[in-house]
């Protein structure tokens, strides 16, 4: 018998975190339903389809591609049984906007090049620095990513002290770059992955220069169809387990407690042995649960650090898209302002730092046969005023500055248009003051600081996703729902079970 026989799970929000704890209670036993708010399954990792256009509404980036591997492998299956990946070349293309460019590529010798051409030495440094980045992958990936220490007392051993030695725990990511690299671009270059952390080189913790292996050490990929077709993976993944799932149902109250709740939807109540929430942990918390059952309350959220919410454009273009790649950045020279004016002094950055997806190079799928599909992602501070003319405005100022920093003028063939801010997120996910990643990775709210997978106050509720350990990102996610039914089995299961 299986640990979690006669065990019924509720899974609220069918984004990475709850696809992935879907799969893993099912193939523990458990009979499993997601039940999601939206007309489909993947959370922020939707698709948009419109006018023979389809884009990957948030990741867009195949990064360590080792997590999906031993995601698949647990239920004995492989990617490659789902999707077909393909090794980007350039891996991205980066335009100051002092009309200067550079492409990484996956040659690392090349790339060693470039760095020795802005700073003497630094193709050397370069390699020291993506050694500290390996190690610290390799360790904080296997004992401090995959194994939830969750309690303070569960670091102090000797066992973790071995594996923390030579870790660059402490201090934020500036300081530690700077004791590598002086030029500013350089700098930029191997700290530009925080976005996909949802900090600043100030705020981010030294340990994440693990994400300079990411990139360079293991490369960036694209899944045929993007993004999108991992989400189809890991669905077909669950409902081969036996994972049933319920679209345009969002969870309106979370009700009782173990092997008695009672959740409300608007089509009728579903009456689980057992909860685990995939939905924003603060919409969780606030809407959900009364405020007796609430872990935290509305002080603890307003005190939290948020990753930044996001303007996004997403345009169908006429022609081709010239100048860039598959995944191209736009950045100031200082960008010091732009990360200000997203945790410091909230406000529409001036001078803007934004990334560039243009799938329809790499898959021609994506676009009608002589159009292009493109987005533009512009991270903007959370909680911000959106209204449709400041969108307006804002999206004029992206296009002007595309055009000028990087010579693609879209203006005169956009054949389709769709804008997403602030609001959005907010009211499609639920997501807290409309943040697009949820809780930042700051320094106190890394690992043990993150809010806990199970809940302090009501028996049988846990949580899963981006706020949760180890955080944010489609991997991390992956990895969240791997802990989260560990813990399920862990308090219930059957004494007999596998």
């Amino acid at each position: 018998m299986k640990p979690l026989a006669g065990e019924s799970v509720a899974v609220i929000g069918g984004g990475v975190g709850g696809l992935s704890t879907a799969c893993y209670l099912a193939d523990r036993g458990a009979d499993v339903a997601v039940v999601e708010k939206n007309e489909q399954v993947g959370g922020k990792a939707s698709r948009l389809e419109r006018d023979g256009f389809r884009f990957d509404m948030g990741p867009s980036w195949y990064l360590m591609p080792d997590v999906f591997e031993r995601f698949f492998a647990d239920f004995d299956r492989r990617p490659e049984d789902y999707y077909e990946l393909e090794r980007l070349d350039p891996h991205y293309r980066i335009f100051f906007k002092d009309d200067d460019r550079i492409d990484v590529t996956p040659d690392l010798e090349r790339t060693k090049r470039i760095f020795e051409s802005y700073e003497p030495g630094a193709g050397e440094v370069l390699e020291e620095y993506l050694e500290c980045s390996k190690v610290n992958y390799e360790v904080g990936m296997e004992h401090f990513v995959y194994e939830d220490r969750e309690r303070l007392r569960d670091y102090i051993d000797a066992d973790v002290a071995r594996q923390a030695r030579g870790l660059s725990l402490l201090g934020s990511m500036q300081d530690h770059v700077e004791d590598y690299f002086e030029h500013p671009k350089l700098q930029q270059i191997v700290q530009y992955s925080l976005v996909f952390l949802g900090g600043s080189p100030e705020n981010t913790p030294a340990l994440y220069n693990l994400m300079s292996h990411v990139d360079f050490g293991l490369g960036v990929w694209y899944p045929e169809g993007g993004i999108g077709s991992v989400i189809d993976a890991i669905r077909d993944l669950g409902a081969e387990l036996g994972v049933e799932y319920h679209t345009d149902r969002p969870a309106t109250a979370i009700k009782g407690r173990s092997g008695g709740f009672k959740l409300e939807t608007p089509r009728g109540p579903l009456l689980p042995d057992l909860v685990v929430s995939n939905a924003d942990y603060a919409h969780t918390e606030q809407e959900l649960l009364p405020p007796e059952k609430r872990g935290h309350d509305e002080e603890y959220w307003n005190s939290r650090t948020y990753a930044p919410s996001a303007f996004l454009l997403y345009l169908g273009v006429e022609g081709e898209i010239e100048n860039l790649a598959h995944h191209t950045l736009v950045l100031p020279t200082d960008w010091d302002d732009h990360f200000e004016q997203i945790f410091d002094d909230p406000q529409w950055p001036e001078d803007p730092a934004y990334y560039c997806c243009v799938p329809s190079m790499t898959d021609e799928s994506v676009a009608p046969e002589g159009h292009g599909a493109l987005f533009v992602l512009v991270p903007i501070a959370p909680g911000l005023e959106d209204t449709p003319e400041i969108r307006r405005q804002y999206r004029d100022r992206v296009l002007t500055d595309l055009a000028e920093n990087t010579g693609t003028d879209l203006e005169d063939r956009i054949v389709m248009e769709e804008r997403f801010s602030v609001s959005d997120f907010a009211d499609r996910y639920n997501s807290f003051r409309g943040s697009a990643l949820g809780l930042a990775h700051t320094l106190r709210q890394t690992s043990l600081f993150r809010p806990p997978h199970r809940s302090a106050e009501v028996d049988g509720l846990y949580f899963t996703g981006a706020d949760t350990t180890p955080g944010i990102g489609v991997p991390m996610c992956l990895i969240s729902g791997r802990l989260t039914g560990e813990k399920v089995v862990e308090d219930y299961g059957n004494e007999h079970g596998e």
